[in-house]
């Protein structure tokens, strides 16, 4: 669909491990097919290495896909015109620590090429946006790990990109943070953002995406819309019953 923000089609990735002349393939994901909405926010749930980064690198362009095309509003995943439409926040983002977050972003807005002028502005209102104002001149050494990941989403939102991608935002937060998270996302996608991450925390998913899409073993086997956990079973009883249809793991 070339309306779609994300779209991916038949996307596969096969790894190749070559050790003492033998070459192994290794399988990351398969025929993975699914469109994402301008103006949705989509999960993608899934167990530990059932594929997750992997979808997540590929649309960013990050991995080339051993078949099949991603697309971000029509444009090739990894080419500069899809790059400008994006923002990612990666599960484990690394700061310069000795410096502040003020700083950080006013470095990461350099490289995006934004003009000083825009910078100034951009950065003073993504701060306010993730309620880091108050401590964006402390040094990055003494923010917790919501603060953290409070400035990994202000750095992706800098360039005020279309389309957010985010895996695993809210890994590691407790209550507090869970919740500013997910104010900062539904605020996000209230202003028209699309918003794509992955998760492993269920309930958050539940309370913020359209839909879900359910990986298992590197296979995209179910995508599930809002409204059938809503109106039926909770999300919890979905995945699980997805991933574990015999219940191997009761």
């Amino acid at each position: 669909m070339s309306d779609a923000a994300v779209s991916l089609n038949s996307i596969t990735k096969v790894y190749k491990r070559s050790h003492l002349g033998k070459t192994t393939l290794i399988p990351g994901v398969k025929d993975i097919t699914f469109t994402v909405a301008p103006g949705e926010v989509f999960g993608l749930l899934g167990l530990n290495g059932s594929g997750k980064t992997t979808t997540l690198k590929l649309l960013l362009g990050l991995l080339f896909p051993t078949s099949g095309e991603a697309r971000l509003f029509g444009k090739p995943a990894g080419s500069r015109a899809a790059k400008e439409t994006l923002g990612y926040l990666p599960e484990i983002p690394y700061f310069y620590r000795h410096l502040t977050g003020h700083e950080v972003l006013s470095f990461y807005g350099s490289l995006s090429g934004l003009s000083s002028d825009s910078l100034r502005r951009r950065v003073d209102a993504v701060l306010e946006e993730v309620r880091m104002t108050a401590a964006a001149r402390r040094p990055m050494r003494e923010y917790s790990k919501g603060m953290l990941q409070r400035i990994g989403l202000a750095q992706a939102m800098l360039h005020n990109p279309r389309l957010l991608v985010f895996d695993e935002p809210v890994t590691g937060l407790d209550p507090l943070g869970l919740r500013e998270m997910r104010v900062i996302i539904q605020n996000l996608n209230d202003a028209g953002k699309t918003v794509l991450f992955s998760s492993h925390s269920i309930s958050e998913v539940e309370k913020l995406c359209h839909r879900v899409g359910v990986l298992v073993k590197g296979q995209l086997v179910r995508v599930v819309n809002r409204a059938e956990w809503t109106g039926g079973d909770p999300l919890e009883d979905i995945f699980v019953r997805t991933v574990d249809p015999e219940g191997r793991r009761s």
